[in-house]
């Protein structure tokens, strides 16, 4: 049995769609309360404003993708599975929140004050885990140390990152396929050919598989 949305997914669901076609600034809380069939009163009980909204859509998956990050941390014992697994939760997202995403980009920056001080914290929390991998890499002779660790992970989110422009669900390729190819390639780019032999990074090497439709 297929479960009723909550008024507060609604609410989300309906100003992902107004945000998306006609801007932040093109879309009042009228409009929101009209089209999710709520009242403002239901508005405001989950929301204490619209930039409350706008936030919330934000963090939602910076907070996932930073959870996820933490977990496959803690999950895993080298960098090289600590990596791999960030990276095919960081993928994933891209089609869990593809709409939120969306916006953010369209829209982060009517994102200010406390709620943008908060998003950039846990953007900058992420950051820093991953160089920290990386850098746990190079230290144990898994990842070439000629390589920064910074430009190595501005270089992944980069990559990343730009999947929710050309994602699509009805694709050739599945998520859990691109995130494979994105794990293929920074491992090819970053291993030391010392550690591209050991058993656990053949697990994420493509090595002439065919890739999942």
């Amino acid at each position: 049995m297929k479960m009723k949305k909550t008024l507060k997914a609604r609410i989300i669901e309906t100003a992902l769609v107004l945000f998306e076609k006609n801007g932040y600034h093109g879309v009042t809380v009228d409009q929101i309360v009209l089209e999710s069939g709520t009242s403002k009163g239901g508005f405001y009980h989950n929301f204490k404003s619209k930039d409350e909204l706008l936030y919330h859509i934000h963090d939602v998956f910076i907070s996932y993708v930073l959870e996820k990050a933490r977990e496959a941390y803690d999950d895993f014992e080298t960098p090289v599975t600590r990596l791999c697994a960030i990276i095919q939760s960081f993928t994933k997202v891209f089609d869990l929140y593809k709409p939120h995403i969306t916006v953010f980009y369209q829209e982060s920056m009517y994102l200010t004050g406390e709620f943008n001080q908060r998003i950039n914290e846990k953007r900058d929390d992420y950051r820093k885990l991953l160089t920290q991998v990386i850098r746990e890499g190079q230290a144990q002779g898994e990842f070439r140390a000629e390589v920064p660790a910074e430009i190595s992970t501005m270089a992944i989110i980069g990559m990343v990152n730009w999947t929710y422009k050309w994602f699509n669900k009805d694709g050739p390729l599945t998520i859990e396929s691109i995130a494979r190819i994105f794990n293929d390639l920074l491992l090819h780019s970053l291993l030391t050919e010392q550690a591209m032999s050991q058993k656990d990074v053949q697990l994420f090497l493509i090595k002439g598989q065919p890739i999942e439709k």
